[in-house]
This record gives structure tokens, sequence and C-alpha cells, in this order.
């Protein structure tokens, strides 16, 4: 399981057919996750930030993924948060799951690559048909994002997290031979081969399409 799309994420996919695993995304509250931890986000340190902004375009290039930092990150992404859109990946989960994978890439590509909003209604609404969902079933999964069904959902993908011991995101859960695995961050994706007896071949595998 993995919680938290990032570009750790999208290359996880691309080695979703080559490895022997099931693959199961779970949208997650990275704010519900940082205050059961007592963590706080890496921006918010200001030798982290200073890090992390100077560490994207390297990440841009090795995990070959249009990774670009947003022009106002603390407005658009810290302060409005992704509530709403972890809410419609959630239903999406619930509802048909087998297009989260597409859907939770076009939000993120949003954000993250092209700086678009991912708060209102309109913009989710567009990731959604952008990754091949049709309108109506898009705007019907927008009006149950409110229902506590939904929420209830999302908090408790949330405190699973917490209870597998994630302080922040991307989260990875792996269950091989009995055992369960917590890892955390971008950088454990050779650690994991090595935890499923399979071979890494890099962020973009040879035999595998590159995607985000």
């Amino acid at each position: 399981m993995v919680y938290g799309m990032k570009p750790y994420t999208g290359v996880l996919c691309r080695y979703q057919h080559l490895w022997n695993i099931k693959l199961q995304l779970r949208p997650t509250l990275i704010a519900g996750i940082m205050k059961d931890s007592g963590n706080q986000p890496p921006a918010m340190v200001p030798r982290k930030g200073q890090y992390i902004f100077k560490e994207i375009p390297l990440l841009k290039q090795f995990f070959q993924v249009p990774l670009n930092i947003p022009k106002d990150f603390f407005g658009e992404t810290v302060k409005k948060g992704s509530i709403n859109a972890m809410r419609f990946l959630t239903t999406v989960s619930m509802e048909q799951p087998e297009m989260l994978e597409k859907v939770s890439r076009e939000i993120w590509m949003r954000v993250w690559s092209r700086d678009e909003d991912i708060t209102e209604y309109q913009s989710i609404l567009a990731a959604a048909v952008k990754a091949g969902m049709s309108t109506a079933q898009a705007q019907h999964f927008l009006e149950k994002i409110s229902t506590q069904q939904v929420k209830n959902k999302l908090i408790e993908n949330t405190d699973a997290a917490c209870k597998y011991g994630a302080f922040g995101l991307p989260t990875t859960v792996a269950h091989v031979d009995g055992k369960t695995y917590m890892l955390f961050g971008s950088d454990r994706l050779e650690l994991l081969a090595y935890l499923l007896g399979e071979k890494w071949m890099g962020p973009v595998p040879p035999t595998a399409n590159a995607r985000l």
C-alpha cells in the first residue's frame, strides 16, 4: 500500500507489472499524519525548505517526471491544502478503483507540473475528465465528497497510515511473507526491491512505458 502521490509513487506504478506486487494507492490527509506524529512539513523548516527547492530540479531529471515548483507554493499547496482532492480520490477508490491511479496522476500533474489549482470543484472535475472519466461520473463523485461516508473513509486511511508508523508522505507499507514493513521517503525503492526479492532497474525500467 502506498500513501501519498509523489514522483516515487509514479515510479512504483512503472514497476507494478514488472514486480510480483499488488499495488494499492491510499488517499491520505498529510495534515492528519503530521498532527498525529508531531512532525511538520519540511518547507516549514528554513534549511529544509531551501534544500527542497534546490533538490526538485534534480528529482525531475532523475525520476523523469514533469516536476515543477508551484509559483505560490505556500499559498496554493500549504495554505489551501488538498482535502477536497483527497476526498474526491477517496470516492473514486470506493466506487471506481480502477480509475484511482489515472485520476491521482492528473490531480498531481495539475499542481506539481502545470501549477494549476486542485481545490475548486471545477479543477478536480477537469482532472478527472482528463484522466478518462466521464463528466457525469466525475460530477456524481464530486457530489459525494461532502458525505460522512467519504469523510470517514479518508480518516480511516489516514489513521491506518499513522498506525503503521507514518510521519510523512510518501509512506509505503509492504506485506512480504507474513511480515509488514513501513518505508518512508522517495529513496526507498531499492530497499523495497530487496524486501520483495525483485530487481531494481532504475527509475525508468527499460521494459516499462515512461509514465509519471
